[in-house]
């Protein structure tokens, strides 16, 4: 932690929680406010499916890339420095796409897009650690998942409305708009949190050095697993919804919104009540408490598929109880991630992003379209993943004490 930190924030804790959560919600805002335009755009631009596609993965490639080097230059350079080069990319990038005329344009301005809106996500989490000591960066961390939910909420709604009064470009329009917001507020509010003395030497070796501590580190690698693998067990049926949605349980498409609401609501209910238990309860205890949760809805999903056909009713509602488990306990594992090793938060915020990415890219590309056509599947893959990431906890809990 800054020992300057009381001096750096004059404002409410809140305040620089929503800061630092729009930052933090850039990346998801940006694929989700396009997705409701992509036939549209193909149209437009001449494009085939599989080419629209390659979009979606040059985004998802260059922000997996680039969280490896966020954190890193944060910890040399300061957070504010890549905080707003990143952000004044992003900007650049959009301004690129609401231009381009042809799909190898918007595919290159995308790739761009993706490098740079990873920045605030990983650069805001070492921020908090920066400001405030364990238990209230916990409780700033749950108030920007709380406000980070939002983002799917709202992106698509938004997106679907510029395309079909105004038309794709101004998607990109937006969000240069939003980018051109975000830089000055950034400039004129966020401190430059790094204290002088903890900044580490800008060069190669000195970077591989870092590198190699934290790759090779089991403890650092498995708690990582033990935050992220598990959001692969709501993210799985994020990804299947419209075949999970439409095919299994028959809902229309104007009906979908249920699904985002509940696990949505699921997400902030759980990042609330995580705030409310900082300092309240051991860590340890509120990380058990949020795998219990998984764990046993997880279990009745899986029977109640076995045993009926899926329904609306109930199918939909253990994935929000499953979201609430999943928020109640990340804000505790990713600040005890970034604990391992506090001369070099950035750099474990930007491993940490990195692995997360990777998960996300493996279930999106590959698990995702292997088992989204079985309820069974699904709800069996859930559960495996979470005990993925249940075994990592119950491998790295005593040897962090």
């Amino acid at each position: 932690m800054n020992p300057d930190a009381h001096t750096l924030w004059r404002g409410p804790r809140w305040a620089l929680a929503v800061l630092l959560a729009c930052l933090g919600m850039l990346g998801p805002f940006s694929i989700d406010t396009y997705l409701p335009a992509f036939t549209g755009i193909a149209a437009a631009v001449g494009a085939t499916p599989v080419q629209m596609q390659q979009t979606l993965s040059a985004y998802l490639f260059g922000f997996a890339v680039m969280n490896l080097f966020h954190g890193a230059l944060s910890d040399s350079l300061g957070r504010r420095p890549v905080v707003l080069t990143g952000v004044a990319v992003f900007t650049l990038a959009s301004v690129g796409c609401a231009m381009s005329q042809s799909i190898a344009a918007l595919v290159f301005f995308r790739a761009l897009q993706g490098m740079a809106a990873g920045a605030g996500m990983v650069v805001s989490r070492a921020v908090i650690r920066d400001m405030f000591p364990p238990a209230d960066a916990q409780r700033v961390m749950s108030q920007v998942t709380i406000y980070f939910g939002v983002a799917p909420a709202i992106a698509p709604i938004i997106g679907g409305l510029l395309f079909v009064h105004v038309g794709w470009h101004s998607i990109f329009w937006f969000l240069s708009g939003v980018g051109v917001l975000l830089w000055i507020l950034n400039y004129r509010l966020l401190p430059e949190t790094l204290h002088p003395t903890q900044r580490q030497p800008f060069n190669a070796s000195n970077l591989l050095r870092g590198y190699w501590q934290l790759g090779s580190s089991a403890r650092f690698m498995v708690l990582t697993l033990a935050s992220g693998v598990p959001f692969n067990g709501m993210f799985l049926y994020v990804l299947s919804a419209p075949v999970f949605l439409g095919e299994h349980l028959h809902l229309a498409p104007d009906q979908f919104f249920w699904f985002f609401l509940i696990t949505i609501g699921g997400v902030m209910a759980g990042a609330w009540a995580s705030g409310r238990m900082a300092g309240r309860i051991k860590r340890q205890h509120q990380v058990r408490h949020g795998f219990l949760i998984m764990l046993l809805v997880s279990l009745l999903n899986l029977a109640l598929n076995l045993v009926f056909e899926p329904q609306a009713w109930w199918a939909i509602a253990p994935l929000g109880i499953y979201s609430f488990g999943w928020a109640l306990m990340v804000p505790v594992v990713t600040l005890m991630v970034l604990d391992l090793v506090p001369e070099r938060r950035g750099m474990a915020s930007s491993l940490q992003a990195c692995v997360g990415a990777l998960a996300n890219g493996i279930v999106a590309g590959v698990i995702a379209p292997l088992v989204m056509h079985s309820p069974v599947a699904l709800a069996a893959t859930s559960l495996l993943m979470m005990c993925i990431g249940l075994v990592a906890w119950v491998w790295v809990k005593p040897r962090l004490d």
